[in-house]
């Protein structure tokens, strides 16, 4: 990353205290990724910075620095926050800190960028959160290198079928189950659910259960073992 940036269109994904006035502050830019940066007494009453650094605010950020930490140097925004509230806040805030967890610092994702902005704008309206939240979270799989292939099955690489049942693994993908003494104790899903998923249609909650472990599963895989806070905050 350049040492110095300009007017970095950027997101903050999460902020915690930093020395004594300070904050540590992960942003989502569009250039550069995740990106770590103090912001120097941004928790004192008398802060420019203060207003600004809060979650779904469109922003422009100054950084500088030529080590991992860089310095926040200027912050403008010409728009309010997105004001969200109940669910739709909660799934804000696991879309934060799914990103805060799972990207690297300073590698460019300018399409998960753009997806994100989008996620956001639709969380401000009307649109069914459990679909949402699953296309954010296969375009998140998809970015990082870890897609999920909907299509065909991993061994053979036939096409799957909605009468099958089917193992899935991580980072793999689907094998087929030839009978029901295949199953035991692992979980199965139905090819049925998968092309549902494929398809963008959870309208049935069944589907919508079952594309949520499916991608629960597939992000544990890259979560080290620790839970996300923010899955505590949504009602069973």
């Amino acid at each position: 990353m350049e040492s110095r940036v300009a007017l970095q269109p950027a997101y903050v994904l999460h902020t915690q205290p930093f020395q004594n006035t300070s904050l540590l502050v992960d942003f989502f830019t569009m250039d550069y990724g995740r990106v770590r940066a103090v912001a120097k007494g941004a928790r004192s009453a008398k802060s420019k910075y203060r207003s600004l650094l809060q979650a779904f605010q469109p922003l422009l950020v100054s950084l500088s620095g030529r080590g991992e930490l860089k310095t926040l140097t200027g912050i403008e925004s010409s728009v309010a926050a997105m004001q969200l509230s109940g669910q739709r806040l909660f799934s804000g805030m696991y879309i934060n800190e799914l990103l805060a967890r799972l990207l690297m610092n300073h590698v460019e994702h300018k399409q998960l960028y753009l997806a994100y902005q989008d996620s956001l704008v639709a969380l401000k309206g009307s649109s069914d959160l459990q679909l949402l939240l699953r296309q954010f979270e296969l375009c998140v799989l998809s970015e990082l290198g870890y897609g999920i292939n909907l299509e065909s099955d991993c061994r053979s690489h036939a096409a799957i079928e909605a009468s099958g049942s089917y193992r899935f693994t991580p980072d793999v993908g689907f094998e087929r189950l030839s009978d029901e003494g295949e199953h035991g104790s692992i979980k199965v899903y139905t090819g049925a659910h998968i092309v549902a998923l494929r398809d963008l249609d959870l309208s049935d909650e069944q589907a919508a259960k079952t594309a949520k472990r499916l991608l629960r599963t597939a992000l544990a895989a890259h979560l080290g073992g620790k839970p996300l806070n923010s899955r505590s905050l949504f009602s069973k």
